[in-house]
């Protein structure tokens, strides 16, 4: 059986949201109400998309809260 690596989904963030969005770390965590460096350890795939992260996303227009679940409990499988 092959084994999959799915990426972190922090990177997915990074690398791909914030740049079509045109926002910087510092802008999205003020969007987002969030602490910086909490969101900037996510973006950096040192730490979880926790739930309450989730929906905000989802609240800010940045994708469903359920898919940044779904994707963070394949990575940590």
């Amino acid at each position: 059986m092959p084994m999959l690596n799915p990426p972190h989904p922090g990177e997915a963030l990074r690398l791909d949201v914030l740049p079509e969005i045109g926002l910087s770390i510092t802008a999205l965590a003020e969007h987002l109400g969030y602490s910086r460096s909490n969101l900037s350890a996510v973006l950096n795939g040192r730490a979880t998309i926790s739930a309450d992260l989730a929906y905000r996303l989802e609240l800010a227009g940045l994708g469903r809260a359920r898919q940044y679940l779904a994707e963070q409990v394949a990575y940590d499988l």
